[in-house]
């Protein structure tokens, strides 16, 4: 499961990064940048939470 939401993410970097590269003329840094900041959010959200039991 971790490696689904880790790909969803990196997914959908990509396609921002696209998108926000389109409008601002600079593809290749927002290609990076949507990729390495959405797998690092799909990384925060697949860590485990502690059981506080």
């Amino acid at each position: 499961m971790k490696e689904k939401n880790l790909s969803i993410g990196a997914g959908l970097g990509l396609l921002a990064g696209i998108i926000i590269g389109s409008i601002t003329e600079n593809i290749g840094l927002w290609i990076a940048l949507g990729l390495s900041i959405r797998a690092d959010i799909g990384g925060v959200f697949d860590q485990e939470k502690p059981n506080n039991n």
